[in-house]
């Protein structure tokens, strides 16, 4: 009796749950702790391979870019960089299909990474650059980018605009998902009418790319393909443990879920990206290429992968029982999106000067910095993007700081159309 009278002093557990004495609850989180070590512990090979996996295909774009546009090489180089991004929103995408509460996390990862390559990696970049070239320059350097970057710069405005009839219409479909896509292939349309860098500029890529380029024939092509695919193939091997690793990492550090798949996992499956990028820019002379990396790869984000995320849940919700339905937004997407595209849209527009100088890549990082510390200030960063776009806007009305890439794209065009074109590439 006594025994029964001790037991039933303890309340009863919740419903659908088991009260767990707590020698099991404690073996239970040791457990968890031990298997988030062990992960955190495969950083140390998948680090390297996931260095490695970046450098061997940035060194194919290099030697690409005297094969094709340098341009087009980028967009295959973002494609593979990507590769682990795409993985975890369509993971995010089909369990949302599966259960509504999880819909705000495919959200928070798509607008986390593209925010993070706009508002970290593109200021790394210059700074990168600027840290690099002190020595010889003497003064904080300006970005000038090449003539044929007016084609990648353009080609973030289609998207973005699209995007705003996404945004006002609170929805994005199957139908909006075909619009995405046609986008990007009519941006990789104009990519392939510029013609490859002249070969007289070999002397300055890496080693390995020169190797690569030199080799001639069919030789040169596999060779050239053959980093790509190496490449690609290390970076799809290692993309699952080196998550894994990181995740372990942060499990240990007690991150939560949504920051996890807002910043930590798009941070993480750009890392190949932010690699390639820092390689390039600390080369100086290449950062204009380490910024059009970062373009492409915004593109492709803006485009393929905003459009992965209506077909893999529409699939996901069929598949569940629930027929195909549209991917809507409720009002906390709608702000985080507004909040994405007001940033691009700046960043666009400061491209469009075909530079890109301190000032600009310490905004940037500045108001994303902002708006990571303090979620709460989303909607007024927005208005400071908006106001500061309107500001840049205004200096091209004056002709005070003028856009020329619009006029720099056409010009392209039409050089490609009325004769061939030149072997070099010169600035704009």
């Amino acid at each position: 009796m006594e025994a029964q009278a001790n037991t039933s002093a303890f309340p009863a557990p919740p419903p659908g749950l088991t009260a767990k004495p707590p020698l099991a609850s404690a073996g239970a989180a040791l457990a968890k702790s031990a298997a988030a070590g062990a992960a955190a512990l495969s950083a140390l090979w998948t680090f390297p391979a996931m260095l490695l996996s970046a450098f061997l295909v940035a060194w194919g774009a290099e030697a690409a870019e005297f094969l094709i546009s340098q341009g087009l090489a980028l967009a295959a180089l973002a494609w593979l960089q990507t590769l682990p991004e795409f993985a975890v929103e369509a993971v995010i995408a089909w369990e949302a299909g599966k259960a509504a509460a999880r819909m705000h996390l495919a959200v928070a990862n798509l607008t986390g990474a593209i925010r993070l390559l706009v508002g970290v990696a593109w200021p790394m970049i210059y700074f990168v650059a600027a840290f690099f070239g002190r020595r010889t320059r003497g003064r904080l350097p300006t970005i000038v980018l090449e003539r044929e970057h007016a084609i990648e710069v353009m080609g973030l405005l289609p998207p973005l605009l699209y995007f705003v009839v996404i945004l006002l219409k609170r929805s994005i479909s199957v139908v909006d998902a075909g619009v995405l896509v046609a986008l990007y292939l009519a941006y990789l349309w104009f990519l392939l009418k510029v013609p490859p860098h002249d070969e007289e500029e070999l002397a300055d890529a890496p080693a390995v790319s020169r190797w690569a380029y030199g080799l001639g024939g069919a030789r040169r092509v596999l060779a050239i393909a053959g980093l790509f695919v190496v490449g690609g193939l290390l970076l799809y091997l290692t993309a699952a443990p080196f998550l894994e690793s990181m995740l372990g990492i942060a499990a240990l550090l007690g991150v939560s879920d949504f920051v996890f798949v807002q910043w930590v996992a798009p941070f993480l499956s750009e890392f190949p990206e932010k690699v390639s990028a820092f390689y390039w820019a600390k080369r100086v002379d290449k950062a204009p290429m380490a910024l059009m990396n970062m373009v492409s790869s915004n593109i492709n984000q803006w485009t393929i992968l905003a459009a992965m995320i209506p077909l893999v849940y529409g699939w996901s919700h069929a598949a569940a029982g629930g027929g195909w339905i549209a991917f809507r937004f409720d009002a906390e997407q709608q702000v985080e999106i507004a909040l994405t595209l007001a940033q691009s849209l700046l960043a666009m527009l400061l491209l469009m000067e075909m530079t890109f100088d301190w000032w600009e890549a310490a905004g940037l990082f500045g108001l994303w910095l902002v708006q990571f510390v303090e979620p709460g200030w989303r909607e007024p960063v927005t208005l400071l993007y908006l106001a500061w776009a309107a500001w840049v806007l205004l200096g091209a009305v004056t002709g005070r700081r003028p856009l020329r890439a619009p006029r720099v794209f056409l010009e392209t065009v039409r050089a490609t159309r009325a004769a061939p074109p030149p072997k070099s590439s010169p600035r704009a």
